[in-house]
């Protein structure tokens, strides 16, 4: 591990001690090997005025749950140092007082609610204070003989603390034991399966300690490896409809739609393949402040997915019951992640945000379990009744609830949408984002991926009436997030109008290929994976002409026509699996790519009629956007159309001809 200290970037974040903190928190954020996602923390004491004017004690203390990667000064709560101080000379303290004491302290009540840790770094005498939850260090500790190997690595250069509880108990208990030292002496104190603390007057100083301490740590463990033979992995088969059906299984038990990462990394399929997986997965996090977001344990997938999983829930709940003291409410029982053997790691969120999390958090669990399996003979994270402790303490559980969101209809869903570079696929790509959906966007336009990714979606190149890379782009969809649940099937074009006895067979070859044909791959290709999603929903898109066809447009009205016919199939077939398939009609959708200016003006010139009338020239006589036509199909791949398949449903503001 290096120093990333640099005196100029340094320098451009400002001269002032909270500028220098804020600069070296960031350093610590920005290595994964020290802090996670909002882990660890860090402080610094000035001196400034309050404001009655007068010069008092101050400590920048790190806000709970934000991220030191990103954070800046607005991050840091600013409390009273005195207050903290008397508070830590106290016996006990509840959290709910610590908490609102904590608060009290703060010159600037907009600022976050300070970390749990807070009188834990006051109590350190030094300016600055560095908090980690380091890989290397934590990997040491839990290891059996930890402590024997922290005083092997450091001797007297640390303090060992034993693990207490955070918050004010680790408060106290740091205050014991650095009341009898000269803590001058120290460059810093180790938590046992917890991290470690490093300080100094100097912002580069406290945070070089850290670099220096944790590269010791670093290093043992390297002197101490050994090769390990892993079985080959090379040719193992992928399993998409295996992998759909667990995101599925997860969700039901939830209660909601997950996302499933999976990580088929080396290191994933080595973890996935040990003999020994099920006993050294299942003993515990890294660290216990992982286990708000991943759960003590992972699943382990079995041959019966429901079985593997349902197991868990028991499990769950039995652990539950073992250490509740009877005035909790027990959380949602669904794994946070899945081990399956032979195929690597599994990641759940209802976010990908959430999703993302967690699997950063299990990559650097599965590595620091094979170091210490490998190389320091064996892998023993705290007890149960420990993370439970954790898992359920109020100002933990608080750390989520800041981030915490309403769910959105389609949260955690995953969705399809072809010809979505421009008109109503693109409006329909953003109302599905908006509701929650990660959207995949497909398009033979190149334009579509800097569309979809405008909004947050992904976007494919894709030649829709290619079944090769249509069966691609779906299994690709599958892979990154770990199923299907929505297809929004709207590519189409409109082929120039010809009588029938006058037209180019090419125009009606064409029109049949992509308005109908393209749509029947997309069908074929992703209702496997539909069938194992969550509330699954196809939503072809058809047009007025299917009712009311006009002379001229046999081509473009016998394709929408035989697309409508297609989705009454697709609903009798799929109904069995609780899948739903319904079309929309729209008509005279004029904000889209195909209507110019100058087309308009020549279409309601041919009427006699403003080119307001015309576009209103329905019996609501209003206005049909491309948005109008995304609202709907966003509501009808939902819970609002729950009980809704095989419809045809109009968008055109009334059409005379069609009632």
């Amino acid at each position: 591990m290096k120093s990333l200290w640099n005196n100029d970037e340094a320098k451009r974040f400002g001269r002032s001690l909270v500028d220098q903190r804020v600069y070296s928190s960031r350093l610590l954020g920005a290595n994964a090997h020290l802090v996670l996602h909002g882990g660890g923390n860090t402080s610094v004491k000035v001196k400034q005025k309050d404001f009655y004017g007068e010069r008092t004690d101050v400590i920048y203390i790190k806000g709970s749950g934000c991220d030191l990667a990103t954070i800046g000064k607005e991050g840091f709560s600013p409390c009273r140092l005195g207050p903290l101080l008397q508070m830590s000379e106290m016996e006990s303290v509840s959290d709910s007082d610590m908490t609102a004491q904590c608060r009290a302290t703060m010159l600037d009540h907009a600022a976050p609610t300070p970390s749990i840790e807070a009188i834990v770094h006051a109590i350190i005498p030094h300016r600055f204070v560095d908090h980690t939850h380091a890989d290397a260090v934590v990997t040491l500790t839990n290891a059996p003989g930890g402590r024997n190997k922290i005083n092997e690595v450091y001797g007297n250069r640390v303090m060992i603390i034993p693990y207490v509880m955070p918050g004010f108990a680790l408060a106290r208990e740091i205050l014991k034991r650095i009341s009898c030292v000269d803590i001058s002496k120290l460059e810093g104190l180790i938590l046992m399966n917890h991290g470690i603390f490093t300080f100094h007057d100097e912002a580069r100083k406290s945070y070089e300690s850290m670099i220096r301490l944790v590269s010791l740590a670093e290093k043992y463990i390297r002197g101490k490896s050994r090769k390990v033979e892993v079985r080959a992995t090379a040719k193992v088969k992928e399993d998409l409809p295996g992998l759909a059906l667990i995101r599925r299984t997860v969700s039901q038990l939830r209660g909601s739609a997950v996302y499933a990462f999976i990580n088929r990394s080396p290191q994933a399929l080595a973890f996935s393949n040990l003999k020994n997986l099920k006993s050294l997965a299942t003993r515990g996090p890294l660290t216990p402040d992982h286990v708000i977001r991943t759960k003590r344990i992972p699943v382990i997938i079995g041959s019966n997915v429901k079985e593997s999983v349902d197991r868990f829930a028991r499990d769950y709940a039995l652990y539950f019951k073992k250490h509740s003291k009877g005035d909790l409410i027990m959380l949602d029982p669904a794994p946070r992640w899945a081990v399956w053997p032979g195929q690597g790691t599994i990641a759940f969120g209802t976010t990908r945000r959430d999703a993302e999390i967690v699997g950063d958090i299990v990559d650097h669990s599965v590595d620091a379990i094979q170091q210490a399996e490998n190389c320091l003979g064996g892998w023993r994270a705290l007890p149960a009744s420990k993370l439970f402790d954790i898992e359920y303490w109020d100002l933990e559980q608080a750390k989520l609830l800041q981030h915490d969101h309403q769910l959105t209809p389609h949260q955690g869903k995953v969705a399809v949408v072809s010809g979505s570079a421009a008109g109503i696929g693109l409006a329909c790509a953003k109302a599905l984002v908006k509701s929650g959906a990660a959207v995949v966007g497909l398009d033979l336009n190149p334009d579509i991926v800097s569309e979809m990714q405008m909004i947050g979606a992904t976007g494919k190149v894709v030649n829709l009436t290619e079944e090769k890379q249509v069966m691609k782009s779906i299994e690709e969809t599958v892979r990154e997030f770990g199923g299907l649940d929505i297809v929004v099937s709207n590519a189409g074009i409109f082929t120039a109008g010809a009588y029938l006895e006058d037209m180019d067979q090419s125009n009606w070859d064409k029109s049949i290929a992509v308005n109908l044909t393209s749509h029947q791959l997309l069908l074929k290709h992703s209702i496997p994976y539909v069938k194992s999603g969550i509330d699954g929903a196809l939503v072809l898109v058809g047009s007025r002409n299917v009712n009311a066809p006009g002379a001229g447009a046999g081509s473009y009205s016998c394709a929408k026509a035989g697309l409508t016919q297609l989705c009454r199939v697709a609903a009798l077939e799929l109904a069995p699996f609780g899948v739903r398939c319904n079309i929309v009609h729209p008509d005279a959708v004029f904000d889209t790519k195909l209507w110019t200016t100058e087309a308009l003006q020549r279409s309601a010139q041919r009427y006699g009629i403003t080119v307001e009338e015309y576009k209103t020239r329905n019996l609501l006589k209003t206005e049909i956007k491309s948005a109008d036509v995304g609202v709907m199909i966003s509501a009808m791949a939902g819970a609002l159309f729950g009980k809704t398949t095989g419809a045809q449903v109009p968008v055109d503001g009334g059409n005379d001809r069609v009632i």
